[in-house]
């Protein structure tokens, strides 16, 4: 029960993912780190989400970087998935 409440009031599922999204983008606040973090320590599903962002970024980058010579960073990955979302028309 009390995790529901802390997923209803404080974070939904679906807002943790955008932060996680917006996190390996760019810095958050420290008031969405904290929502966000206890989000995670409730939430299996979301904590399955982040291990996943975490390897696909990894994979990104390798593949990226072993296709050029060129210095890959969190702007240009971030870049890539805000696109494929929009052509997927999620976003």
């Amino acid at each position: 029960m009390l995790k529901k409440l802390i997923h209803i009031i404080f974070l939904p599922c679906s807002e943790a993912t955008m932060l996680m999204e917006k996190r390996n983008a760019e810095n958050i606040s420290p008031k969405e780190n904290r929502k966000l973090s206890l989000h995670l320590a409730i939430c299996k599903w979301c904590r399955a989400y982040k291990e996943k962002l975490e390897i696909l970024d990894k994979m990104l980058k390798r593949k990226l970087s072993d296709e050029s010579n060129v210095e890959i960073n969190d702007s240009d990955i971030h870049n890539v998935k805000e696109r494929a979302l929009k052509n997927l028309d999620i976003s």
